[in-house]
């Protein structure tokens, strides 16, 4: 492959990667996509590709497509142990952040909603709402009709807005206050501080470690508050799982706040806030190493603030 076509498909790389990351809600997925994609570019005849992004993009597309749609990825969303793959600020996989939509398709929230819908409706939604194809382009990438690309994004519209009980985006300083209040809660051991920072309808998903094989659930204030009260509650236990006495830093992942758990420049476990109305309206807690991969490569080129915590030790 002449050094033309290679930079074709460099110059679409990004684009790609982020595209298949919406999709797939996995770094290491996606890159596998973007890979294979470029595999398939350099077989091609491409002197018959009239347009090479349009062309790309179809591929990268159906092949995020056959992977939502193989046995083993149904097994492990249905599973209830997937979470989406945080990034961190500044990240180039989470593309493009003008506009609301777009910013949005990429929380994590969405990214866990949009494992509702159909793989259809997914990539339809993705294309039409983070890269704003015409309903005309989506049905050449997809193979279908526009009328059916009309009908896949009203759907899925109505599915993600349904689930979506807090609309809106909250104003990031403001977002980080409250961020640091409720680290400043956890650690204090006292519940009572907690409740008063949480919706009436706030929900936490943790990982667990990636050790119960599951998703551990909890809804209601008192719920979450006892849960988090035990997660940050400092043991020996966990020292020894984290590898040493973590300091709090406070980040944005995937466009909202996070409390991230570091351990000798290595991110250990990330917690993940979605606030609305000066509260906090859910936690996602992701601590499995294999999903902390590509933030921790995103870590190391870092420049972070302050630790919020120096370090985290057992209280006496």
């Amino acid at each position: 492959m002449d050094s033309a076509a290679i930079d074709r498909f460099e110059a679409s790389r990004g684009r790609l990667a982020s595209l298949a990351y919406r999709l797939l809600g996995s770094a290491a997925d996606a890159e596998d996509a973007v890979q294979d994609t470029f595999l398939r570019w350099q077989a091609a005849d491409r002197e018959h590709v009239v347009v090479p992004e349009a062309w790309l993009t179809k591929v990268v597309t159906h092949l995020c497509l056959d992977r939502l749609r193989s046995a083993q990825a149904r097994h492990e969303r249905a599973a209830g142990a997937w979470l989406p793959e945080p990034l961190l600020e500044g990240d180039p996989m989470l593309g493009p952040a003008d506009t609301f939509e777009q910013r949005e398709s990429v929380s994590l929230a969405v990214l866990t909603l949009m494992e509702r819908l159909s793989p259809v409706e997914r990539a339809v939604y993705v294309l039409r709402e983070a890269f704003s194809y015409s309903h005309a382009e989506i049905a050449g990438i997809l193979d279908i009709s526009e009328s059916a690309s009309q009908q896949h994004v009203h759907r899925a519209r109505i599915r993600v807005a349904a689930e979506r009980r807090h609309g809106g985006e909250a104003d990031p300083a403001s977002a980080r206050r409250v961020v640091e209040e409720f680290l400043a809660a956890a650690m204090s051991g006292r519940t009572d501080r907690l409740v008063a920072l949480l919706t009436e309808d706030v929900t936490a998903v943790s990982d667990g470690y990636g050790l119960a094989g599951r998703l551990l659930r909890y809804e209601t204030r008192e719920r979450v508050a006892s849960y988090v009260r035990a997660g940050f509650k400092p043991t020996p236990a966990k020292l020894r799982l984290a590898g040493g006495s973590p300091a709090m830093h406070i980040a944005l992942v995937n466009g909202s706040p996070a409390v991230l758990a570091v351990v000798d420049d290595r991110v250990v476990g990330a917690v993940a806030f979605e606030v609305a109305d000066g509260k906090i309206a859910s936690l996602r807690g992701i601590a499995a190493a294999d999903r902390l991969a590509r933030l921790n490569e995103g870590w190391r080129q870092y420049e972070p603030d302050a630790p919020v915590i120096e370090g985290w030790w057992p209280r006496r």
